[in-house]
């Protein structure tokens, strides 16, 4: 006895615990899924006004948005709603912007926030592709998962790919 083929001891007839709950993605060792935001309900939700700074070749620096009043010129406002998408964005940027409407265009995303001292700050959350055929995980990223505020204004910029 005690060698390797043999068999673990019989529980006597009593059923076993259940196993020890796994994370939410099912694998050991993996962080956790953020909890799915709600989807709104756009016919009864008010939309809020994203204001979008555009530039062509790289984000704008957070002394861009330094002075409140003096933000860049080029800004696109956009009525939406929190369960937005990149996607959507994106789609909605190209009405307007024809650099965005290349077909090598990608398109980065970032959010412009105050931190604790008052000071701005850029972060980015996520980039597209402007030919809706090259698709990217950020396409279907929601402005509710990427902990965007009203307050945050939102910077992008086109890239040529």
């Amino acid at each position: 006895t005690g060698g390797a083929g043999d068999l673990p001891p019989r529980n006597s007839g009593r059923p076993l615990p259940p196993p020890p709950p796994l994370p939410s993605r099912g694998f050991p060792g993996l962080p956790p899924q953020r909890a799915r935001f709600q989807p709104v309900d756009r016919e009864k939700t008010c939309p809020l006004l994203l204001r979008v700074f555009t530039k062509i070749g790289g984000h704008h620096t957070q002394e861009d948005f330094s002075v409140r009043g003096k933000e860049p010129k080029d800004e696109v406002q956009i009525y939406t709603w929190m369960d937005a998408t990149l996607r959507e964005l994106t789609d909605l940027v190209k009405e307007v912007s024809p650099a965005a409407r290349r077909r090598d265009a990608k398109l980065s995303f970032a959010v412009v926030y105050p931190d604790k001292n008052g000071r701005m700050q850029v972060k980015k959350v996520g980039e597209t592709f402007s030919n809706g055929n090259k698709r990217r995980l950020d396409d279907n990223k929601a402005l509710a998962e990427i902990y965007f505020q009203v307050s945050f204004d939102y910077d992008y910029n086109k890239a040529l790919a």
